[in-house]
């Protein structure tokens, strides 16, 4: 198995990081921290380039608000740092699940495993 990682890591971008990404880490990286889902946030030492390497599949909705603000320059601070004030109403972050099996779907969608009863349609059928 450690023959098949080594061969996705050299050829897809898309499982947590290439082997370029990985040697400028290596390199250039320090390590500010890591959010709830495992993700690893970096920096240079300057502190102008920021990034993340994903915990699996690179999605960019998988970074929560806190991180993304201080991603792209908005906070100054990490929320490792300094965290950010949460209201009692916010709701925990949560990845875009489209295109999922946990994607919603509505009441009357074929994509239930049992759809509701529907009395406000009628289908269409020729004479």
């Amino acid at each position: 198995m450690g023959i098949l990682n080594n061969v996705m890591r050299v050829f897809t971008w898309w499982n947590g990081q290439t082997l370029n990404t990985q040697l400028y880490t290596w390199r250039k990286g320090v390590k500010v921290g890591e959010d709830e889902q495992g993700n690893r946030y970096y920096r240079t030492v300057d502190g102008k380039r920021r990034w993340v390497i994903f915990n699996g599949e690179a999605e960019a909705s998988r970074v929560d608000a806190d991180w993304h603000g201080w991603l792209h320059h908005t906070y100054k601070e990490a929320p490792t740092d300094r965290p950010l004030a949460h209201k009692t109403w916010e709701k925990p972050h949560q990845p875009n699940l489209s295109g999922t099996a946990m994607a919603y779907a509505p009441a009357g969608s074929i994509r239930r495993a049992v759809p509701a009863e529907r009395s406000d349609y009628e289908a269409w059928t020729p004479e």
